[in-house]
């Protein structure tokens, strides 16, 4: 009786499991795969570098003079004008200097006019009136050298901008060459990023010389800044330990919003001509190559390396496909090379819109 019912049991079993696999293979069969052509067509892609910013003049202002810092007449982070009057160092020496000078001068003068006079007499030899000029000459150039101490004296902004920290105080001893503070015109900056040589050779390789490029600045809180530079110097010499070369892009700062020393990233657009489109997930990766799933006449899943030429957001630029070959999108890891499936086409004009591709 037990084994009756045992043998019953295992055919049970056996039936069971039997219409499992039919359902599996029936599911199996019935699974349709999603595959897609590349598409062919411009765009751009946009490089992001990080970026220094300058001032299109940035100075030191130093002291000329040794001395006592008399007066400041400017205050820290204030618009300055040119020839605007900044620091008085204490100038009573320098004037006793300039008046002993100018007297000696006019000293010098009166006996040269003497002279002169005698000279033209003939009570006076011309060298005797050579010499007479000779000092008479030295002692205006005297007169000169202590008028521009005095002058020294008095620092003025050699430009209209921005003035930076004081470094010193009134009633601070200077030294020849001592630092004051510093001075930034910044209507005008200078940003600076560094670019790699494959993309220097594409930029050279698809910009004529005499034109210029248009370029974005994402300041440091990922805000756009208002107004576009315009990239128009290249560094003379590549950095051999990056392999990177400096660009320098000019921008307008009308608002003062940008200052000297800060720091954001470069959006420079590169177009890309006539070139094939696939969705990123439509690749996967081997031993860091790029492969993809070609579909062929016969239905039969077949892959293929590719190389990228170019990354755009979800998409890629991409060389080894055609545009009439259909490529898998979906169902990668479930299929298997030399498999033959069923699939449904979807047209690239409807698939790549939806991975938010940026194009022109």
């Amino acid at each position: 009786m037990n084994s009756i019912r045992s043998i019953i049991f295992i055919a049970i079993c056996i039936i069971g499991l039997s219409a499992c696999h039919k359902d599996e293979a029936e599911h199996e069969e019935a699974v349709k795969y999603v595959v897609t052509s590349p598409l062919r067509r411009d765009t751009q892609i946009v490089h992001d570098y990080v970026c220094q910013i300058h001032a299109i003049q940035h100075i030191e202002i130093r002291a000329l003079e040794r001395g006592y810092l008399e007066k400041i007449l400017v205050d820290e982070g204030k618009v300055v004008k040119k020839g605007q009057l900044m620091f008085q160092i204490l100038p009573t020496i320098y004037e006793a200097d300039f008046r002993k000078a100018e007297a000696e001068a006019k000293a010098a003068e009166i006996e040269y006019q003497n002279t002169k006079t005698l000279a033209d007499k003939n009570v006076v030899s011309k060298n005797e009136l050579a010499i007479v000029k000779a000092k008479f000459d030295r002692a205006k150039a005297e007169m000169g050298l202590a008028e521009a101490h005095l002058n020294f004296t008095r620092i003025t902004a050699p430009f209209t901008g921005i003035m930076d920290r004081l470094r010193v105080r009134v009633g601070s001893l200077l030294e020849e060459g001592e630092m004051l503070t510093s001075l930034s015109d910044n209507s005008q900056m200078w940003v600076y990023f560094n670019v790699p040589e494959a993309q220097y050779l594409n930029y050279k390789e698809h910009t004529p010389n005499d034109s210029t490029i248009s370029v974005d600045l994402r300041m440091a809180n990922n805000q756009i800044f208002p107004h576009r530079g315009v990239m128009n110097t290249i560094e003379g010499d590549f950095n051999n330990e990056t392999g990177n070369i400096a660009f320098r892009a000019t921008f307008p700062n009308p608002n003062a919003l940008l200052r000297h020393g800060e720091t954001g990233n470069i959006l420079m657009t590169e177009p890309l001509k006539n070139v094939l489109l696939i969705p990123q997930k439509a690749t996967y990766e081997v031993l860091e190559k790029k492969f993809v799933y070609v579909v062929d006449a016969k239905n039969i899943v077949r892959s293929r390396e590719v190389k990228i030429k170019a990354e755009l957001p979800h998409v890629y630029a991409i060389e080894g496909v055609t545009e009439n070959e259909k490529v898998l999108i979906e169902g990668l890891r479930k299929v298997r090379e030399n498999q033959k499936i069923e699939y449904t086409f979807l047209p690239p004009s409807k698939v790549l819109p939806t991975l938010e591709l940026d194009a022109e």
